[in-house]
């Protein structure tokens, strides 16, 4: 069991870290304001549950296996890259119009939620932040190492989750006001596409 005063010195650093905009904040704001806050929650949702799986892969030790590993470690990036780039060339191409985003989202909250998880997942460098970050605040004394990790990605994964509920939120209703300018919304698209293939883009040439 985790001590008080490593917990509160844990949750201090990782409201920083999930408040400051990063890749998977910009995945959430981009898709809630393509297609509505449901949406954005919903990849939030899957950033967390990829999360969840980084944590457990850092506990039975093949995120560390990911770290020795450059040949491993480059072909989880590069999938992960291509999967994001996929995604983003998809959004560009599709023919958007006013109807579609007055009707309904462009894409389902199921499907959002699937998408975040594989590209949280395939994204090496969340592997080797977990592995590097979360064992600094275990303390054998405190009891089971693998449980204490257990706790603290557990943790982490709920402060993160709040925060993209929060910008998820907050981006959706931006979005259903973008949404009322026919000219905009027949952009977004292209927005959301640029931004997902900015991501795959800096993961492909992100080092180890």
């Amino acid at each position: 069991m985790i001590d008080q005063t490593t917990l509160i010195a844990y949750v201090g650093i990782v409201m920083v870290f999930v408040f400051v905009p990063g890749p998977a904040t910009l995945l959430t704001m981009a898709r809630a304001m393509s297609s509505g806050s449901r949406v954005g929650i919903a990849t939030g949702a899957g950033i967390a549950a990829g999360d969840l799986v980084h944590t457990a892969m850092a506990i039975v030790g093949i995120s560390a296996l990911i770290a020795a590993s450059a040949l491993l470690f480059n072909v989880i990036k590069y999938l992960g890259a291509a999967y994001l780039i996929y995604l983003g060339i998809r959004a560009i191409l599709e023919r958007t119009n006013v109807e579609t985003f007055s009707s309904g989202v462009a894409i389902g909250p199921a499907a959002a939620f699937r998408q975040a998880i594989v590209a949280e997942v395939l994204n090496p460098k969340t592997a080797l932040f977990f592995l590097a970050f979360l064992p600094q605040f275990v303390k054998p004394e405190n009891g089971m190492v693998a449980l204490q990790l257990m706790e603290l990605g557990v943790v982490f994964v709920l402060l993160g989750l709040l925060s993209t509920l929060v910008f998820a939120v907050s981006a959706g209703g931006v979005g259903n006001f973008l949404r009322r300018h026919p000219a905009i919304v027949r952009w977004q698209g292209k927005i959301v596409g640029g931004v997902y293939c900015a991501l795959g883009v800096r993961l492909a040439l992100q080092e180890r």
